[in-house]
């Protein structure tokens, strides 16, 4: 379940890990089996495991240092959900670390949804769901193609620009779409032409070594004073 093409073909994605298995107890996905090395660590109730050995589950992992236990889980329809105060909008992002780490932090700051444009990376992808720390079952996560929900949603759409106004001098609507673009290229033109505004993180330092902050240690900052107001 590595390929993306298999999990759309049999719709069904892995969770590693018991502590990200416990998160699926309160959540929507049902898992269908869960192979283990230590079944007796896991929470009770799940569904049927299957207790395998360290070799076999060394097999069955996409983790360089796999964890106790694999859970096959069922992969639910996207849901888009209205009226969300507060959303992020990824724009071609394609480190699946990366958007762990924004699904984190949208659970860490109790944003509900997360839109992705169609080429951003599979949510369902091993890495994403690992980095995600149990997060991805909190927060409601679709694809879609950014111009037509740009042109059709009601929130004021925020982009992160080297040249936008100062982060901190930014006055902050209610309801926002903060949107995030590729590592490399940042926000692609076409989805620039949605924007309300355009917002930077000031730089402190006085070097010049560091370009650019990653994408989610910028979203990480924005996030942590938008919510700081709001308090």
């Amino acid at each position: 379940m590595d390929k993306k093409k298999f999990r759309q073909k049999y719709k069904l994605f892995l969770v590693e890990g018991n502590k990200n298995i416990a998160e699926l107890r309160a959540s929507p996905y049902r898992i269908q089996e869960i192979f283990s090395t230590q079944p007796e660590s896991l929470p009770p109730g799940l569904c049927e495991i299957t207790p395998i050995s360290e070799n076999e589950l060394k097999k069955i992992s996409f983790l360089q240092h796999p964890k106790d236990s694999v859970a096959v889980c069922e992969i639910n329809p996207e849901i888009f959900l209205e009226n969300c105060s507060v959303q992020l909008i990824l724009d071609g992002i394609q480190d699946p670390g990366n958007l762990g780490t924004l699904i984190r932090l949208a659970d860490w700051f109790g944003i509900e949804q997360i839109i992705c444009s169609e080429d951003t990376v599979d949510f369902y992808n091993p890495k994403v769901i690992q980095a995600s720390m149990g997060s991805f079952t909190r927060v409601n996560i679709v694809y879609g193609n950014l111009n037509e929900i740009l042109e059709n949603i009601q929130n004021i759409n925020i982009g992160t620009d080297m040249e936008g106004e100062n982060l901190y001098e930014f006055n902050f609507p209610e309801k926002i779409n903060l949107i995030l673009g590729n590592e490399g290229n940042g926000i692609r033109p076409e989805t620039e032409h949605h924007l309300h505004h355009k917002i930077t993180i000031p730089r402190f330092g006085k070097t010049k070594a560091t370009e650019s902050l990653n994408v989610s240690m910028a979203a990480g900052i924005i996030l942590g004073h938008i919510y700081s107001n709001r308090m």
